[in-house]
């Protein structure tokens, strides 16, 4: 068992380590030029398991406002995550007809600005200022702030949701107990929370190691999620599956005055088909991870050998724990590109890689370009015709290394 364990959950001492990625920076601090001689901090990083619950969560914590007080994520950069909020917000609207929305961790107001655009009351918490603003000049009411229990009763005393959506924020939450409780005071009788997050299962068993990041504290299986909500009286009455970020979940939940039905008890009984409750199970990250970082070293010597020029595409999160994990330098990748203008200009953490405009990939034609933002490939691809006619190759990292 690992020692000095314990469990967010269910406070349960048995845990067992899943992965170690070693010494990270954190994956969304980018560096100007002016600080790229200044130590740089490095955290562990490293993921386990919970015996007793299952629940997935790593080791070491870094506090929140480290992370995300002044944030360089704008979700309105990704054309595929736009267009998918765009679709859940009209289904939301028609399905549920609310009358108050809140969204957790509202980012940029790439979702709340259809509600906004329908005048249907709204309120955004998102705790950077920065993309707050952003926010704002959308239309989106939008509160600076951090979402717990204490916020939750105060949201209350002005007006329940019967609507709160929370996308890929359940997860980067260290107190998770707070975070629940506060759905239930501030969620109405009839009303329902909306969580989307990356699949755990997919994770593992795809092998999708970038994914773990200190801003992601839990990876949710079913199996850990349905008693954790039972305990704060809180019901998960519906699952569905999305296919972002290598496949994620979308639970719908109620007060426990509601009942699951049946996509709840599919989920659950495939989980344990699978083996989430058993050991082995988790064994296939570490192994996948290993086996992929010694496939990339390989190949991009390989390539350079050939006297090949090797870039990235993807300044993303994901993108900062793959470089940093296989050891990649300037000597390795030329550069990374990002659509994102407020990434632009700067240097990838750890690696010190510079980020440069999507345009310079075309520009300066390197004949490879790892893919560090796999999960939106079909996107980047299409968007990158020109760069494939004129000889450019993506090779992509996960879930199975290939170059197209």
């Amino acid at each position: 068992m690992l020692k000095g364990f314990q469990c967010r959950s269910c406070q349960s001492t048995n845990g067992q380590l899943v992965l170690d990625l070693g010494e990270q920076p954190l994956a969304n601090n980018f560096l100007e030029l002016s600080n790229l001689g200044q130590s740089e901090p490095r955290f562990p990083l490293r993921l386990a398991v919970c015996t007793e619950c299952w629940l997935i969560q790593i080791i070491d914590l870094v506090p929140p406002v480290e992370l995300f007080s002044d944030y360089v994520y704008f979700s309105s950069y990704s054309s595929a995550w736009v267009k998918h909020a765009a679709k859940c917000a009209e289904r939301y609207q028609k399905e549920f007809k609310p009358n108050h929305v809140i969204e957790i961790a509202s980012n940029d107001g790439y979702f709340l600005r259809h509600f906004a655009e329908a005048n249907i009351s709204h309120l955004g918490i998102e705790p950077a200022e920065n993309i707050a603003v952003v926010a704002r000049q959308r239309g989106v009411k939008t509160r600076v702030d951090f979402f717990s229990e204490s916020l939750a009763g105060e949201l209350a005393l002005d007006q329940c949701a019967d609507l709160i959506i929370a996308n890929n924020v359940f997860a980067h939450i260290p107190d998770i107990k707070g975070f629940v409780s506060g759905l239930k005071v501030l969620l109405s009788p009839a009303g329902r929370a909306i969580l989307e997050f990356p699949h755990a299962v997919e994770m593992i068993t795809r092998g999708e190691f970038d994914t773990v990041y200190h801003e992601h504290v839990y990876y949710f299986t079913l199996t850990a999620l349905e008693p954790f909500f039972a305990r704060h009286e809180m019901c998960i009455t519906r699952v569905e599956r999305t296919p972002l970020h290598g496949g994620s979940l979308r639970i719908f939940v109620q007060h426990t005055t509601r009942e699951p039905d049946e996509t709840v008890a599919e989920v659950l009984e495939e989980e344990k088909r699978l083996g989430v409750t058993s050991l082995g199970f988790y064994g296939a990250i570490a192994s996948r991870a290993k086996a992929i970082k010694e496939e990339l070293q390989f190949r991009l010597h390989e390539y350079q050998a050939k006297g090949q020029r090797i870039a990235a595409y993807g300044a993303a999160a994901k993108g900062s724990v793959l470089l940093n994990y296989c050891d990649f330098t300037p000597d390795d990748v030329e550069f990374v590109v990002d659509r994102s203008p407020h990434k632009q200009g700067k240097f990838m953490p750890g690696t010190h890689l510079p980020v440069l405009a999507v345009e310079e990939l075309l520009k300066r034609a390197p004949e490879v370009t790892l893919l560090l933002a796999w999960n939106f490939a079909d996107e980047i691809l299409c968007q990158q015709s020109a760069y494939r006619e004129a000889g450019g190759r993506f090779l992509i990292p996960i879930p199975e290394i290939r170059l197209v």
